[in-house]
């Protein structure tokens, strides 16, 4: 082959060949024949000049650190089967333990963690979660955790993979986003997408499709809202959005709605973040509530900023008397009503802020953990006379038992054949309801 015109020359230090241009990259060929032992890879000709049985080829040494090139991985220049394992054995206490040097597998690579653009799989840092796994984010690491049944489904946005032509949400696309979790990407509304494009024979969007949305708890890129549907007055189909990523922005802006008359109230109930980009929504000349809301408390970054003007008045939207809900704190509220507060005055029991919990009275008890309203375990008798159900959750937690009582557990029967440490467990209840274990030579209970 010959060789390309506008190629350096080698070092003069390389005797021919060579992968770079320094001196420390000249092609070595050592051209010795190894000791039998050594399955050709040695730094001499005898049988104590066998390289690391971790070499990929050559090495200067008998080390694992003298390689050319590792077989497996490269642990900080030491070649390895592989990297340090999260969890390592203690014969002493029979138990696996946490290993305080645990690295993660980056390509052939240890590393002491992933690239903030990847994900933790395991002790592997990985471009996507496998079909079985979803991804969720732990003191700021995002992981691979198995899905508790269906697994969320993650969607092209606008623009993106099978939607890379598409310039907006519209009739002949929006099926796409049925069931979606996840956007990878953007949506933007456009009037050729809910009014339809006779052009590019696009039918009007009909707006009860919209409410595929419901399904979407996240946009990596950014919502772009510049039409929408005249008999809509709020954005409640995104009303599980919890964070609007700006991995994508739309000059400089990860969320905007610009000049929509219908919008009275935005009802984006869920969003909690919204990570990068501004919010300009503007010229909303009928929309309220947008102004107790502290938008810098959703951004992640200092350098966010929020654009909000010449929507309808704050005085003409009290005077109509479109406030927030009592129980809603001073943060603000997306809407009516006390399902859309930024936070509560006093409790929340789910997503609906409440002046008291359950707790003495009430079809279903429940216990305070802080301010929000859990119910009781399903074990625990529902308690009369002003006397709480539960303390806590868990079977452990209840005032008095609905069947039994097997240690400090409520449990639904008395154990009868369950796999011991060293035998099967049978017990009994007691005249008091408790579980008692069968006397030791009984053997079926």
């Amino acid at each position: 082959m010959n060789r390309n015109p506008n190629c350096g020359k080698c070092p003069k230090a390389c005797p021919e060949h060579c992968w770079g241009p320094s001196e420390n990259q000249c092609q070595r060929l050592t051209k010795i024949v190894c000791a039998e032992q050594c399955d050709g890879r040695c730094y001499g000709p005898y049988v104590s000049n066998c390289c690391h049985r971790e070499c990929a080829g050559g090495c200067s040494g008998p080390k694992d650190t003298d390689c050319f090139a590792c077989l497996k991985f490269n642990d900080s220049g030491s070649c390895v089967t592989q990297c340090p394992q999260p969890n390592i054995y203690n014969p002493t206490a029979f138990q696996l333990e946490q290993n305080p040097k645990a690295k993660y597998t980056y390509g052939a690579f240890c590393v002491n963690k992933c690239p903030h653009n990847f994900v933790v799989d395991d002790s592997s840092c990985v471009r996507a979660c496998p079909s079985n796994k979803m991804e969720v984010e732990e003191n700021g690491i995002k992981m691979c955790k198995p899905c508790a049944g269906i697994c969320p489904k993650v969607c092209d946005g606008i623009g993106t993979g099978s939607l890379k032509t598409s310039q907006n949400v519209d009739s002949n696309n929006i099926d796409k986003f049925i069931n979606c979790t996840k956007i990878n990407g953007n949506l933007l509304f456009l009037v050729t997408g809910i009014d339809g494009d006779a052009y590019h024979n696009i039918a009007p969007l009909n707006p009860e499709k919209l409410n595929i949305f419901h399904t979407v708890r996240e946009i990596t890129g950014y919502l772009n809202i510049q039409s929408w549907p005249k008999n809509m007055t709020d954005l409640s189909v995104f009303s599980n959005l919890v964070s609007i990523g700006g991995r994508d922005l739309y000059s400089g802006i990860s969320l905007l709605i610009l000049k929509q008359q219908s919008l009275t109230a935005l009802k984006l109930q869920s969003l909690k973040e919204i990570s990068a980009g501004n919010v300009y929504i503007t010229d909303n000349h009928n929309l309220c509530y947008y102004n107790t809301i502290n938008w810098t408390s959703l951004f992640r970054t200092s350098s966010q900023k929020s654009t909000i003007r010449d929507n309808r008045k704050a005085e003409n939207c009290t005077a109509e008397g479109m406030v927030c809900h009592p129980l809603c704190s001073s943060a603000g509220c997306w809407g009516p009503g006390p399902d859309q507060c930024l936070s509560c005055k006093y409790f929340s029991r789910g997503n609906t802020c409440v002046r008291n919990c359950y707790i003495k009275s009430g079809e279903s008890r429940e216990f305070a953990n802080g301010t929000v309203c859990l119910k009781c375990d399903s074990q625990c008798e529902k308690m009369d006379g002003g006397i709480a159900t539960c303390y806590g959750p868990g079977p452990d937690n209840c005032a008095k038992c609905s069947n039994f009582k097997d240690g400090p557990n409520c449990v639904e029967k008395c154990p009868e054949g369950l796999q011991g440490a060293h035998s099967f467990i049978f017990k009994y209840a007691d005249e008091d309801r408790e579980c008692r274990p069968c006397h030791p030579n009984c053997t079926d209970g």
